[in-house]
């Protein structure tokens, strides 16, 4: 896919033809913005019509699009530019990140594989080392794979004798990923080559391995819907045009298909999912290569909204987490004799953290969510409860897994003020010793963390994490950063980030609200933030504000609102709904259009949770909160930095394009309305000094529209 900033921007240094010439500028406050074109584009809905007048932005390969893209972006980095202490704080965010960082070790045979990022590296490098006292060796180092360190390891998969690893690389942010061979005697890769690979694993199975691809994209890379997903074998040093297609459904375009297999090889897994058919769950197949199968045999055969995840298999029996009959989760057993299922770890008050259940040394190890902080409970492969692990405070946990013939494992604990720390347990006598610490240019015993628990519009208690500078004065002053996310079934639990510290040292508090459509609370919590019900998740973090501001964290002038993603729709949507709450809003990577998600790249997969604007009662629901569909003239909206990228191809940067468009021409107060594009970049910083540039450049526009205007003195070596 060609770039918008590769292919397009030297089109744009001549005249700025399309957008300056006719159509001239908005003003809002002192900033002038582009006016892009309006077409007469309107689409109807249910009887309801829906005027889209700036669709022509959907289209990024063309020329008026990457010209708008640099005449926003001039606007919005002329007034970061602006701003007195953007390179201080930038340079205090490059001093406190830039600390070693190490990912728990692996162990396939006599190897240990972990990942270290020296500080600053815009990519963590593989290593590995003979025993836990051998000399680290260099395996890949993605940042020698392109000129900007935009190139990630994505996927990184041993064969079961550990000669051979599939090796996934991403461009720029993107998605995509090419599959490549690594020979581990030579660290050479085979001639194999493998393109168009995405949602998949590598799992290795004989002289080979299954993976999940879909077919070349017809148009853009980087938006056109992906369909068809399909399960190939790979035999090695064969090119792509002799895989074996193992599965695919066709009738069904919209089904993942992602293929595993068991640790001894034994079992072929295939789970199938149909999102796009709004259904949660998944189907269940398998075929046992002992018995000499060829076809696949149903666990589960057909897709409902329960899943199904297997952990490990036990002989014939393949062990499985599933939420049947169980919202907080459950371990069961399938025999692949009988068919049969049995009862392993029953469902318990506090749910299962989402695929939390790990397998190493022979037991289980089951991540319970005790009010969105982390329990480790043992089990043995026949559900009997051996031991809990004790974590060293109130945090997360998580890693745990390893091979049958382990003897200790590694997982890594991690909370607000507590730096990701790497612990090893001996599975024989159940102790855990400090494996590897941090250290980061800070001082914990500065800082406190608390959890709250406060009341949504319904009624419902929900929890809040808030994290601050010891000693601080609640008298509606400080500058708050409230974070959320509210859906897809995904916690937000208590850990560490380098770089919230240097919005901590200027007094600021941090806010992080455990909102209705995460898995905090289990699947019911999920479903009571789903679909006709995604109010609540709204309403839930508008509640936080309203919190905040009366217990006198902070104050509206003072109250900015964060979130990504999913959680950019949450911050459009309150912001549309509570504009009085927030002084400033930063909608990061949002889904902005909730009529067009389905029509992009993977968008189809997020009907389970939102609904489609193509069923009536959901089409009604979507369109009451789409942040793009209410925006209206005539309100005080908060100071609004949008951040997107070229290349994120899986909320597409369009959605963000027409939502800044919109919000540009309907608001005519003196707040600053911007759009930060950033280029060879995904739905996440594709490196680490763009990571920091927008942090830097957030923090900024934060503090600077909350009346900052020096910092105060920030920590220094």
């Amino acid at each position: 896919m060609r770039s918008l900033n590769l292919v397009y921007l030297s089109l744009m240094l001549s005249s700025s033809a399309a957008l300056a010439q006719s159509e001239g500028n908005t003003t809002s406050g002192s900033l002038a913005y582009p006016k892009p074109k309006k077409v007469d584009q309107t689409d109807t809905y249910h009887g309801t019509t829906v005027a889209d007048p700036y669709r022509w932005l959907e289209d990024d390969r063309s020329a008026e699009t990457a010209e708008w893209v640099k005449a926003e972006n001039k606007v919005t980095f002329d007034y970061l530019g602006q701003i007195p202490y953007r390179q201080q704080l930038q340079n205090r965010l490059e001093q406190i990140y830039n600390y070693p960082k190490y990912s728990a070790p692996s162990r396939k045979g006599e190897w240990f594989y972990f990942s270290k990022n020296d500080g600053l590296q815009n990519q963590s490098v593989l290593y590995r080392q003979k025993g836990l006292d051998g000399k680290p060796e260099l395996v890949i180092d993605p940042n020698k794979l392109s000129a900007d360190g935009t190139t990630r390891l994505g996927a990184f998969s041993l064969s079961k004798d550990g000669k051979y690893a599939v090796v996934g690389l991403s461009k720029g942010g993107s998605d995509w990923q090419e599959y490549q061979v690594m020979d581990l005697a030579t660290k050479q890769y085979l001639s194999d080559k493998i393109e168009w690979v995405k949602v998949s694993g590598a799992a290795w199975q004989g002289d080979g391995f299954y993976y999940s691809r879909y077919p070349k994209p017809e148009g853009s890379a980087l938006a056109a819907k992906n369909e068809n997903h399909q399960v190939y074998y790979h035999k090695l040093n064969t090119p792509q045009s002799a895989d074996r297609l193992v599965y695919e459904d066709p009738q069904h375009p919209q089904r993942f298909h992602i293929a595993s297999t068991t640790e001894d090889e034994r079992f072929l897994l295939l789970s199938i999912s149909d999102r796009g058919k709004g259904k949660d769950g998944n189907a269940l197949l398998f075929v046992d290569s002992k018995s000499g199968q060829k076809t696949f045999t149903p666990v589960v055969e057909e897709i409902t909204d329960f899943s199904y995840g297997v952990i490990d298999n036990d002989g014939d029996r393949l062990l499985i987490l599933t939420n049947e009959k169980a919202p907080n989760s459950k371990v069961v057993a399938f025999s692949t004799k009988t068919k049969a299922f049995s009862p392993l770890i029953p469902e318990k008050p506090e749910p299962i953290a989402e695929g939390s259940v790990s397998a190493a040394g022979g037991k289980l190890f089951v991540e319970y969510s005790k009010d969105v902080t982390s329990k480790i409970e043992v089990f043995d492969y026949a559900g009997k409860r051996e031991s809990d692990i004790q974590l060293p405070a109130i945090g997360s946990a998580g890693g745990f897994g390893g091979e049958k013939d382990d003897k200790f494992v590694f997982y890594t604990f991690t909370s607000f003020t507590f730096p990701p720390t790497i612990y090893r347990y001996d599975i024989a006598t159940r102790k855990s010793t400090v494996f590897r610490a941090p250290e980061v240019d800070f001082k914990p015993t500065d800082y406190e963390t608390k959890q709250v628990f406060y009341t949504s519009k319904d009624g419902t208690k929900v929890p809040m994490f808030l994290t601050y500078r010891k000693g601080i004065k609640l008298d509606g002053t400080n500058p708050t950063l409230l974070y959320g996310y509210g859906g897809f079934n995904i916690s937000l639990p208590p850990a560490f980030s380098p770089l919230r510290i240097p919005f901590l040292e200027q007094g600021g508090v941090y806010a992080q609200a455990n909102l209705r459509g995460g898995s905090e609370y289990g699947e019911k919590w999920h479903e009571q933030g789903m679909k006709l019900k995604k109010q609540n998740v709204f309403d839930d973090f508008i509640a936080a504000a309203e919190y905040l501001i009366a217990q006198k964290y902070t104050s509206p002038a003072k109250l900015a609102v964060q979130g990504g993603s999913n959680g950019g729709l949450l911050v459009g949507a309150v912001i549309n709904q509570r504009p009085d709450l927030f002084r400033v809003a930063i909608p990061q990577v949002g889904v902005m259009d909730m009529l067009r998600f389905h029509k992009f790249t993977i968008g189809w997969n997020w009907i389970a949770d939102y609904g489609s604007s193509d069923n009536a009662d959901e089409f009604k629901a979507l369109y009451a909160y789409s942040p793009i569909h209410n925006l209206k003239a005539g309100v005080n909206y908060p100071a609004t930095l949008i951040t997107t990228a070229d290349h994120d191809d899986r909320v597409v940067p369009a959605h963000s394009f027409k939502y800044a468009a919109t919000l540009q021409e309907v608001y005519k107060g003196q707040n600053p309305v911007l759009i930060r594009i950033d280029t060879n970049s995904g739905h996440g910083a594709s490196n680490t000094k763009k990571n920091i540039e927008t942090t830097a450049d957030i923090y900024s526009f934060i503090l600077w529209n909350m009346g900052v205007r020096n910092l105060k003195e920030i920590a220094s070596k």
